[in-house]
């Protein structure tokens, strides 16, 4: 499981929501590497960014992704209780 904490994923705030995987080598493996995707403009430089340092993302960013993935936001995301993500 990768273990990367997200913070600020919906709304703001401390949400205890995790990525499942690394969703940029995810994305790669799935034939869309970051200047594919910034060519075709599929996700924005501060949503890449943010990804690499796990920073608050969108629902639309989370949806794009989902799409470009083929797969639900659980498949890539968690619920990780506050108890277990204050002490990561």
């Amino acid at each position: 499981m990768y273990k990367w904490n997200i913070k600020y994923i919906i709304g703001g705030g401390n949400v205890p929501i995790k990525f499942k995987i690394d969703v940029i080598s995810a994305l790669k493996r799935a034939g869309y590497n970051t200047n594919t995707i910034r060519k075709e403009k599929l996700l924005s430089e501060g949503t890449l960014q943010s990804l690499r340092n796990g920073k608050y993302i969108s629902m639309g960013a989370i949806s794009k992704i989902c799409k470009l993935l083929n797969c639900q936001p659980g498949d890539i995301m968690e619920y990780v209780d506050n108890d277990t993500t204050e002490n990561e």
